[in-house]
């Protein structure tokens, strides 16, 4: 058991959570000022001593991307002049996540640089939420606890008792992450056959599998302008399919994402908090607590207790 003091430290992009978080491991947040000079330049002041302390920030680079990322750097920075003995991100979502590797010319690696970023500024640790990409693990030289929030989704799916299941990738991306769903759901697999136009279009042809009077589950890492998967929504629905519900961790929810949510005909769309969710103008929209999976995370964290039976418990 470790001796050091756990110091949750939250920025401005995830408070709620991160009041969660402190919750379900029965501390309060360590006092932080975070602001604003008159030009807009971000002012940090950890308010305790953390001196020796085992310190826990948490701030998901969800949008405004630029500004959170910015304040997470700093806060990393405040706690590494403080002399706390170690500095963990816990960064719910990870964004900049995209552009994980050269699939052009003369583009950037912003998932290495962000990674270069966070170890620069001092972080000994970083835990996350469901990476865009596995491999973005290996662009860090610290240690990544990459969690995934699979445990929370499924149980709740379990608890519906859906019957005569079919789990759907919307594309070949994210297939692995539906086998996985359609094993622990006992479920069959189907794909949908996708091609990227651009960063804003997508063209969806035909389902690879069995829809056809089946409850279908589209499931997804994150839903970003929800092009992908509300076009997937469509095509199991003229599929034949008796149902459709949509799950993804990270509700980023941008551009016209909220409108072509609303015209999916899907009867449940399922996230988790990760990122600060409005569900203005969504009711059939249900926001799942991660707060539970990411407090064990950090108290195992900070026990030097093993996380691998996070990655399989769906009780």
């Amino acid at each position: 058991m470790s001796q050091r003091s756990l110091e949750l430290i939250t920025g401005n992009a995830t408070p709620d959570l991160a009041a969660d978080i402190a919750r379900e491991l029965s501390v309060q947040p360590t006092p932080a000022r975070i602001g604003r000079f008159p030009d807009g330049e971000i002012d940090v002041q950890i308010t305790a001593n953390v001196r020796g302390a085992d310190v826990f920030l948490v701030q998901s680079t969800c949008p405004p991307v630029n500004d959170n990322l910015v304040e997470l750097l700093i806060m990393i920075d405040a706690a590494r002049r403080a002399s706390a003995m170690r500095i963990t991100v816990v960064i719910p979502y990870f964004g900049y996540a995209r552009k994980d590797r050269k699939d052009e010319g003369r583009v950037p690696i912003t998932a290495k640089l962000v990674a270069n970023l966070l170890t620069k500024a001092g972080a000994d640790r970083v835990l996350t939420v469901d990476l865009h990409a596995a491999q973005i693990q290996g662009f860090f030289d610290v240690p990544v606890d990459h969690l995934y929030s699979s445990p929370v989704l499924v149980r709740h799916f379990l608890s519906q008792g859906l019957e005569n299941l079919t789990v759907v990738a919307p594309d070949v991306g994210s297939s692995k992450m539906a086998r996985g769903y359609a094993n622990r759901l006992g479920g069959q697999l189907a794909i949908v056959d996708k091609r990227r136009l651009s960063g804003h279009e997508v063209a969806v042809g035909a389902v690879i599998g069995d829809v056809k009077d089946r409850n279908v589950l589209l499931i997804d890492d994150m839903i970003s302008t929800a092009g992908s998967i509300t076009e997937a929504a469509r095509v199991c629905a003229e599929g034949g399919a008796i149902s459709v519900r949509i799950a993804a961790t990270h509700a980023v929810l941008c551009g016209p994402a909220r409108e072509r949510l609303r015209d999916a005909p899907v009867e449940e769309i399922v996230v988790t908090d990760t990122i600060p969710v409005d569900p203005t103008g969504l009711p059939n929209l249900t926001v799942l607590r991660i707060a539970p999976l990411l407090a064990e995370a950090i108290m195992r964290v900070h026990t030097e207790q093993s996380l691998s039976v996070l990655f399989s418990r769906t009780d």
